[in-house]
């Protein structure tokens, strides 16, 4: 049971600028006076850690192996952390979520419907998803100085396809923005948004 809370979900392509929006989010939902968490995937589980040790050989998984890792994670995510915040009425900020498996495996070839299907049989659908939008060249130019590169996600022409994917996302819940914007005009949008929603579902518990 998904409980009171609410989800917010912040995803993009590498370099995107997600965890500092989400990290930020959290801040400034704390300073306002809500109970507010912030989580990420891969998690810092098992199933994370295993994750994050893979991504840095390249060809060492099929797609169809990385789907399981990101299922087992997720489900591990899930239980340990998502749904007792959820419960507990808070608000949960999540840095990527099965939205990125659906764009970086479906990119890989693997069915995004048939993806998005088997995640939604266990995870809490989010109550707003936002989409930061930025061509890989910028994005990957942004995270140029990190120590380690993800060899099997930071890749220009993979990232096209994911790119395409994440901007295909449509409904109430989606909310896409142009990553290239200052990002405190982002942080300000998204903190807007944001709280319009928890308000809202705090004013009809």
């Amino acid at each position: 049971m998904r409980g009171p809370g609410v989800l917010i979900v912040i995803e993009g392509i590498d370099g995107a600028g997600k965890s500092t929006q989400a990290k930020g989010l959290v801040r400034r939902l704390r300073a306002r006076g809500f109970a507010a968490s912030y989580f990420c995937e891969p998690s810092r589980g098992r199933w994370g850690r295993e994750i994050k040790r893979q991504a840095k050989v390249a060809g060492s998984l099929t797609p169809e192996q990385e789907l399981d890792l990101f299922l087992k994670d997720r489900r591990d995510n899930v239980e340990r952390n998502l749904a007792p915040a959820l419960r507990r009425g808070e608000v949960v900020v999540l840095d990527r979520y099965y939205f990125s498996t659906i764009a970086y495996q479906g990119a890989k070839g693997l069915d995004p419907g048939k993806i998005r299907r088997m995640n939604e049989k266990f995870a809490p659908r989010p109550d707003l998803v936002f989409i930061l939008d930025i061509g890989p060249d910028a994005g990957l130019a942004r995270i140029s100085g990190r120590k380690t590169q993800d060899v099997l996600f930071e890749r220009t022409g993979y990232l096209r396809k994911v790119r395409k994917i994440f901007r295909s996302f449509r409904g109430r819940a989606f909310v896409p923005i142009d990553a290239r914007r200052d990002r405190r005009a982002i942080a300000a949008e998204i903190l807007e948004r944001s709280l319009r929603v928890v308000n809202s579902r705090l004013a009809n518990q």
